[in-house]
């Protein structure tokens, strides 16, 4: 939930900077939402394949 909280904060940065302006603020705070959006669906990803194969502790 942690990494998921900072995703959200990221984009919401990113996306007042985007609307104040496309600064070097605007593409970075861009670029670590992104980052954090790409670990966060690679880790629910694995996630996903863990519990379809019964190796989760949800199954």
């Amino acid at each position: 939930m942690n990494l998921l909280w900072w995703a959200i904060i990221a984009a919401i940065v990113a996306f007042i900077a985007g609307a104040l302006g496309f600064t070097g603020i605007a593409a970075g705070a861009a670029t670590i939402a992104r980052v954090l959006f790409g670990l966060f669906l690679l880790i629910a990803i694995v996630l996903f394949v863990l519990v379809a194969l019964g190796i989760g502790a949800a199954a």
